[in-house]
Parts: C-alpha cells; sequence; structure tokens
C-alpha cells in the first residue's frame, strides 16, 4: 500500500475523528479508502448513464423512458427501488 500525508480541514479531521470513535471504522485509512471506493463506483454509474445518454442522442431517439432508464441505473448499481 502507498503511504500518503494529507491535511484536513478542522470540521473534516473532526468528523473523521468521530466515525472512528463510534467503531464504525477502524482507522482515518480505512475511512478515506472506502469513500474513495464509493467516490469510484459512482463515476463508474455516472459514466455508464452518461454513455447510454450519449448512444441515444446519436441514435435520435431512445424507447427507454426517463423512469425505465433511472431503473436500469439502480439495477446496475445494486439499489433497490
Amino acid at each position: 500500500m502507498t503511504r500518503q500525508s494529507i491535511s484536513f480541514t478542522k470540521p473534516n479531521d473532526d468528523w473523521l475523528k468521530e466515525q472512528v470513535a463510534s467503531k464504525e471504522y477502524s482507522s482515518k485509512s480505512e475511512l478515506i479508502n472506502d469513500l474513495i471506493r464509493q467516490a469510484r463506483k459512482q463515476q463508474l454509474e455516472i459514466d455508464w448513464i452518461r454513455a447510454k445518454i450519449e448512444r441515444a442522442e446519436k441514435s435520435g431517439f431512445t424507447n427507454d423512458s426517463k423512469a425505465e432508464i433511472l431503473k436500469q441505473a439502480k439495477a446496475k448499481s445494486g439499489e433497490k427501488l
């Protein structure tokens, strides 16, 4: 694992300490890595939706409604409707 040195604002550092103190995470590093994983997953979902929209725009139309596209996006991310 790569070791990094980063600085936090006081409110962010306090929040990180609270999360560790509540035993939700064992360390700030674990919490930061989890937040990064979540952000990366979210970016993949955004990229998937963006690609679907671009394909639809290039074809001139899509038969999928907004609700159907949202349902597909949520199913892809494992969320329940």
